[in-house]
């Protein structure tokens, strides 16, 4: 039976959401703030990552993040601020920083990516989005990081996740068309990469066709009850009516649902990225520049270069110290990029919605019983879009997911 589906959020997450809701036959509307769609959507890496299976709060990362506070251009950054939240979400991810947390949570983000994989080349067929399946390198300048990333790649392989670890000359055969400065590298074969730009205007076009109703520059007020579910969502538009109602709006979904009585504790990370329109020099593959955390993505003829996870407020500005770290790490790596001036060109910034265990909230949510949650995908948004979609729909129509998420259980904190 058909049902009148409200999407909170027009970004990757609530597009693909929409989109595979209006695939089963649902009425949809899309309810977005922001005219200028400017975020963190559009300008990310444009990375589908199986690779990607450790969650942001791993063991390791509490010590790095420590380290490289000081560093106005270092990859991790955290704003110094009077925020009891902000103490809170770095008492519980100081807390999942464990072993433990990485060993359950691998082999979900696993099946989320590879699912996505899948669904995105079922999309390719139907949509030209620059999908490149090639694979994706971690690239590492120094042999200690190798050893590193090779013990990550056993990891992978036992998940079932293919990686091959490659000399220099390997590495260089892989990719000839650019000159890599490097100890070695990581393949893995089953990542790839698309135009993120190309795949939003894609869902828009599907939805429209669809008949999907798509409400730009509708900011959510409120809501209005019946019962023990959700009536209607209060935008400043007017008041919209559903049957469901999908949470994802990206960083400012906790602000969202508060008056509902959800907490999602969350905080808004900072990305920054620089497309350079006419690179020296193009790979045909995307990758990692490990120890710099920059990921450089080919896009047609361009060629992106994105990075950092900087905590912040949400109104905070942007810090162009941050494109300044990623910019001086590419000849590292990439020597015929020394001597090219890619500081004049203009970045982009997004905020990614993290929770405090880097992993998503996804699920039915105890505060209504019509109220589906999607967000808090940080960087992996992209990534993990069209298989969050999939389960989405599959909760709506009351089915069992496809794949077990009972660990994104958006109450898990409550």
């Amino acid at each position: 039976m058909s049902k009148r589906i409200v999407i909170i959020g027009g970004g990757v997450i609530g597009l693909s959401a929409a989109a595979a809701c209006a695939a089963r036959g649902h009425q949809v509307t899309v309810v977005e703030a922001d005219p200028g769609r400017r975020g963190a959507s559009l300008g990310n890496a444009g990375m589908v990552v199986p690779s990607h299976f450790i969650p942001l709060a791993a063991p390791g990362m509490v010590a790095l993040g420590l380290k490289w506070m000081w560093n106005p251009e270092s990859p991790f950054y955290i704003e110094p601020r009077a925020d009891w939240g902000l103490v809170a979400w770095a008492w519980r991810f100081w807390s999942s920083a464990t072993r433990a947390h990485v060993a359950r949570s691998a082999p979900l983000l696993r099946d989320l990516h590879m699912a996505s994989r899948v669904l995105y080349a079922q999309l390719a067929g139907e949509s030209d989005f620059g999908l490149v399946r090639k694979g994706l390198l971690m690239l590492c300048a120094s042999g200690h990081t190798l050893e590193e990333e090779a013990a990550t790649a056993v990891h992978a392989r036992e998940l079932g996740v293919p990686a091959d670890v490659l000399n220099p000359s390997e590495v260089a055969a892989l990719d000839p068309g650019i000159t890599m400065a490097v100890a070695g590298g990581v393949h893995y074969p089953q990542d790839c990469h698309l135009d993120p730009g190309r795949y939003v205007a894609a869902l828009e076009a599907r939805l429209q066709a669809a008949g999907a109703t798509l409400n730009w520059s509708a900011r959510v007020t409120g809501w209005r009850r019946h019962g023990a579910g959700l009536a209607a969502v209060a935008t400043s538009q007017g008041d919209i009516e559903g049957d469901e109602f999908v949470l994802c709006g990206g960083a400012w979904s906790d602000d969202l649902v508060r008056d509902l009585g959800v907490r999602l504790p969350m905080q808004a990370g900072r990305g920054y990225s620089v497309t350079v329109p006419d690179p020296v020099q193009l790979p045909a593959l995307c990758s990692i520049l490990t120890e710099a955390r920059v990921a450089v993505t080919p896009m047609g003829s361009s060629l992106r270069f994105g990075g950092t996870m900087e905590i912040t407020a949400k109104d905070s500005p942007p810090r162009p110290r941050r494109v300044a770290g990623i910019l001086k790490a590419v000849p590292d790596y990439f020597p015929a990029f020394r001597g090219v001036e890619l500081s004049q060109l203009p970045f982009w910034s997004g905020l990614r919605p993290c929770s405090p265990d880097g992993l998503p909230y996804l699920g039915r949510s105890m505060a209504a019983n019509n109220l589906t949650v999607a967000t808090a995908h940080a960087m992996m948004g992209l990534s993990l879009a069209p298989a969050t979609g999939e389960i989405v729909s599959q909760l709506i129509d009351g089915e069992p997911p496809s794949i077990d998420v009972q660990l994104l259980n958006p109450d898990r904190w409550a």
